[in-house]
């Protein structure tokens, strides 16, 4: 195969795919090869027919359209990569004549990556973000682990907001008990919010043994067709009343739940790993701001097919968040009413910011001429294993060539952003 570029300008390349007749033909004796089992030639078993016997009931061409694409797609690639061409798209061809005993010509258009000079990435000028950690925070932190390790204890008094209630209920509508709308010994927290509106304030003041009718309307856009905007009236019965009971903070407190011996020593230790986190917080915020400035600053093509993949990953990503949820992308559309090109149009906005940046910071890094090192991508991968409990070995595998790629990608950007951000002026 011989691969000559007749063109490339408007972000799109025009180049040719010559095939001899030696390669054709052999493409041809692989597609008869594979494929003979299927026809059934009086004379002949199953699968022995002669390729020329075939050709004569069938035609000449029988096996060249597979024979072409074949040819054709096993080296595509490899031209791309002689060209030297970053494609974006798929590829729409134009086929010279074919004849038998020849070769033939395939003429490719596709769309490439455009070709882009970021300007004044260097010395932009951001706010310094100064991270701070006070006396507050420490304490809401040891309010937060002293919550973590709370105990539900019943009390014998009157529900009020924050409890937890036991409760059986039955649901009832136009005088019917209807569907799912019923449990025993259901906990429900008193204003979670996680009830219909309504609901559970009608609770606070209950006492353990009661028995209350509570009436709620359930909103009009319920997922529940034959109750949406309906009134109900759920028949209660209250089980217990449960309310959340703090551990004291202080020093016994500190040697049940960490290694530390003193309240002092957990409060230092929280004070500098809160502080760790408030200065990897406020480098991201300027390296935000110093990116910002940039596409800012820089005008680029920024190709629709490239926004249009953005929006599938976009979906993609959705997508996978709603099924951990128990739902996915049809029944959410469904649900609310959308139609999937009205939510594409959505995202298209945020789409575009991303590609452009993404688009920006990757040519930064290739006018440094930054790489990925071997060292580079092992670090990644041996933080991903350790992420996910995995062998770096069985990462690799599990990545692929292509996810190798995409790693050493990522290490260039951050090695963009990270340049960027090293020359910034700081005020």
């Amino acid at each position: 195969m011989k691969s000559t570029l007749i063109s490339k300008e408007n972000n799109e390349a025009k180049f040719t795919m010559e095939f001899s007749a030696e390669e054709f033909e052999n493409a041809v004796i692989d597609v008869y090869k594979a494929q003979k089992g299927k026809f059934i030639i009086d004379g002949f078993r199953k699968g022995k027919a002669p390729r020329s016997i075939i050709e004569k009931k069938y035609g000449d061409g029988i096996f060249w359209d597979d024979a072409i694409n074949n040819l054709v797609s096993r080296n595509y690639v490899l031209a791309l990569d002689e060209l030297d061409l970053d494609v974006i798209d798929s590829p729409r061809s134009e086929f010279s004549q074919i004849k038998k005993g020849e070769g033939f010509t395939v003429t490719i258009f596709v769309a490439c990556y455009p070709e882009i000079e970021v300007k004044d990435y260097e010395g932009v000028e951001i706010e310094t973000v100064t991270p701070e950690v006070t006396d507050e925070t420490v304490e809401k932190e040891l309010e937060a682990r002293a919550k973590r390790n709370s105990r539900m204890v019943s009390v014998d008094r009157p529900a009020k907001e924050g409890d937890t209630v036991l409760i059986d209920y039955e649901g009832w509508s136009d005088g019917e008990k209807f569907d799912g709308g019923s449990a025993e010994r259901q906990p429900l927290k008193l204003g979670s919010g996680t009830f219909i509106p309504g609901f559970e304030e009608q609770l606070i003041g209950v006492n353990t043994g009661d028995k209350k009718d509570v009436t709620v309307t359930f909103p009009e856009e319920y997922h529940s067709e034959a109750l949406a905007g309906k009134e109900a009236v759920f028949k209660c019965t209250v089980h217990e009343i449960k309310e959340e009971e703090l551990p004291e903070i202080n020093d016994d407190f500190v040697k049940d739940i960490s290694e530390f011996d003193t309240l002092d020593e957990l409060k230092a230790d929280i004070r500098e790993n809160l502080l760790k986190a408030a200065e990897a917080s406020a480098e991201n915020q300027m390296k935000n701001s110093v990116i910002e400035k940039v596409y800012e600053a820089n005008d680029i093509d920024v190709p629709d097919v490239m926004v249009e993949s953005e929006i599938d990953n976009m979906m993609s990503e959705f997508d996978q968040q709603l099924r951990s949820q128990g739902m996915d992308l049809q029944s959410y559309f469904k649900y609310l009413g959308k139609e999937p090109a009205e939510f594409r149009n959505e995202l298209k906005e945020d789409a575009y910011k991303r590609t452009k940046t993404r688009m920006i910071v990757t040519a930064v890094a290739d006018q440094e001429k930054f790489e990925a090192s071997d060292e580079d991508v092992d670090a990644q991968i041996a933080n991903m294993a350790k992420q996910y409990g995995l062998e770096t070995d069985k990462v690799k595998e599990m990545m692929g060539s292509q996810g190798l790629e995409m790693i050493k990608g990522d290490v260039k950007v951050k090695k963009a952003v990270d340049f960027m951000y090293d020359h910034a002026v700081k005020k």
